[in-house]
């Protein structure tokens, strides 16, 4: 602040680029950081980034049992299997999307900031 209370322009210029570096630096470690989630205990895994791209999927053979049933419900099985541990590695992204940019939001005013998911 410079006398008389009014806000220094160019120091809030300065913060508000420096703020807006600091979250594309952040948005770029979740895009470069692997995040995995599992289901069935371990028979399937889901790795996704920080920021939620699904990157691979990992279905262990154990998981495939032609003795479970027929080959119907043990496809029903494996896709649920699936669709939870994509959930799990979300949910794990997300977490981690709170760590990284969580502090950011604050500092710009204490979240709200529309397309981010706090």
């Amino acid at each position: 602040m410079i006398p008389g209370g009014q806000p220094n322009m160019q120091q809030l210029l300065q913060q508000a680029q420096k703020m807006q570096q600091d979250l594309a630096a952040a948005q770029q470690e979740l895009a470069e950081t692997p995040v995995e989630g599992s289901a069935g205990g371990g028979l399937v895994k889901a790795t996704v980034t920080g920021s939620g791209e699904l990157q691979s999927l990992v279905i262990d053979p154990k998981a495939i049992d032609p003795e479970a049933g027929s080959a119907e419900e043990t496809a029903e099985t494996i896709a649920d299997l699936v669709l939870a541990a994509v959930r799990d590695a979300n949910a794990s992204a997300q977490q981690l999307q709170q760590q990284k940019l969580g502090p950011l939001a604050q500092g710009l005013g204490g979240g709200g900031i529309p397309g981010l998911p706090f």
